[in-house]
């Protein structure tokens, strides 16, 4: 039978013989007339490519499934498997093809009812990447839509208060403080604090250090580790052979939990999220007058322009920078009004 159903899947699974071959794959609908007509579809398309000639017609899950393969090793691989099965709902029955300014302005409506304009856009710039990677590399389309991302701020910059830091901390389970606090000491972001290992940590030197592999900007970052920060680090010693923050024994997964979230409305501090301690920690370091050139390498950015945001914290320390010119002229107005 052509069709059929698996015992690990909901949806209805085709089953065809092309040129020797047997092509296997799910129709992602349970919807049996769906089904039906999927497989209509696909059994047409390969009788057009084996007689006629014509170019194969590609599914948007087949484009899907590679474009996984080849980027299995990027840092937000997991944010792309979460974005594709959200997509399926829309896009998997459909050939490359059909996917038309339409077909991306329902995805666009769609994603807008549940989230932000900045989470629409990582959602349509997937679509669009392997869109272009299909036309590109793959040879698998002549021409893609234009897919328009909607205009996003500079960027957040969103802190608290050393005072307002005092109080979450006071507030949070010990596993979660030492994480939160760690990152303040650091400005490491989620994904380096809980992944951070031990072979990657030299107390004795006061040194940590992310490897290019799992940094955002694929080069390696030095962390130098204050005394607050060894201390936090000395806690965790013994308490998993590998990983340094734990919970219960093991490794924690995620930082932004409902705990987390809880322990915040707690408090009282308001759009606030576990990225925003990145924010605070340089927020802090251009009040205290850290430059900037050590700033963006303490923080891993690759270049000065993604630092500037912090500029305008920076209002007094630069100010006494200003100053320090003061009286190399003060005699030029004097002079020049003795002249009137």
């Amino acid at each position: 039978m052509s069709l059929y159903k698996r015992k690990d899947s909901s949806y209805w699974w085709v089953k065809l013989h092309h040129l020797g071959k047997t092509i296997q794959r799910s129709t992602g609908t349970e919807d049996k007339l769906k089904a039906q007509e999927y497989h209509d579809r696909l059994k047409a398309s390969l009788w057009e490519q084996a007689r006629l000639g014509t170019k194969p017609r590609y599914f948007w899950n087949d484009a899907a499934g590679r474009w996984l393969e080849e980027t299995s090793d990027k840092r937000t691989h997991r944010e792309d498997v979460r974005k594709l099965l959200w997509l399926h709902a829309h896009l998997g029955e459909r050939y490359l093809d059909e996917i038309t300014l339409d077909v991306i302005d329902s995805i666009r409506a769609a994603r807008l009812k549940e989230g932000t304009k900045t989470t629409a856009n990582r959602y349509l710039a997937l679509v669009r990447a392997i869109l272009r990677r299909a036309r590109d590399e793959w040879e698998w389309l002549d021409k893609v839509p234009k897919v328009k991302l909607y205009k996003e701020s500079d960027g957040r910059e969103r802190s608290i208060t050393p005072e307002q830091a005092k109080k979450l901390l006071a507030e949070l389970q010990p596993h979660q403080r030492d994480m939160v606090l760690f990152t303040l000491m650091t400005g490491l972001r989620q994904a380096n604090v809980l992944g951070l290992e031990w072979s990657r940590v030299d107390l004795e030197r006061g040194h940590a250090w992310i490897d290019s592999g799992t940094s955002k900007n694929k080069r390696p970052i030095s962390v130098p580790l204050n005394k607050d920060a060894i201390e936090i680090l000395s806690r965790q010693v013994g308490k998993h052979p590998e990983r340094v923050f734990t919970y219960r024994g093991k490794p924690i997964k995620n930082a932004n939990t409902r705990a987390w979230r809880e322990t915040l409305k707690r408090v009282g501090i308001e759009d606030f999220r576990w990225h925003d301690l990145r924010h605070t920690w340089a927020t802090w370091h251009r009040r205290a007058g850290t430059p900037t050139h050590e700033l963006q390498r303490l923080g891993g950015w690759r270049t000065a322009s993604m630092v500037d945001r912090y500029a305008h914290l920076a209002a007094d320390h630069l100010a006494e920078s200003a100053s320090r010119l003061g009286g190399l002229v003060a005699g030029y107005d004097l002079a020049t009004d003795c002249q009137k």
